[in-house]
């Protein structure tokens, strides 16, 4: 039997997934961005650059939930497929 989703549609958490990889590499940029003047011997950014580095972080967080949501959705869909359980 083959499932009837199609290979391009989206289900629930995938927004969230690609929302969080976007965070994410915003996030690492900024890293990149604030760390290299220390190895460069240059003059250090203010306290608020290295606060946008805490966007890795949380783009990781958003990611991860967006995972966990389509997990818990996957699951819904199985169980609803396998019908009732018998006591």
């Amino acid at each position: 039997m083959r499932d009837k989703t199609q290979a391009n549609s989206t289900g629930p958490g995938d927004g969230l997934v690609r929302i969080g990889a976007i965070v994410f590499f915003v996030g690492a940029v900024a890293t990149l961005v604030t760390v290299a003047p220390l190895f460069l011997g240059g003059d250090p950014f203010p306290p608020v650059a290295y606060a946008v580095c805490m966007l890795m972080g949380i783009g990781f967080l958003i990611a991860g939930g967006g995972v966990l949501r389509s997990i818990a959705y996957q699951r819904r869909q199985a169980r609803s497929a396998a019908g009732p359980s018998a006591p």
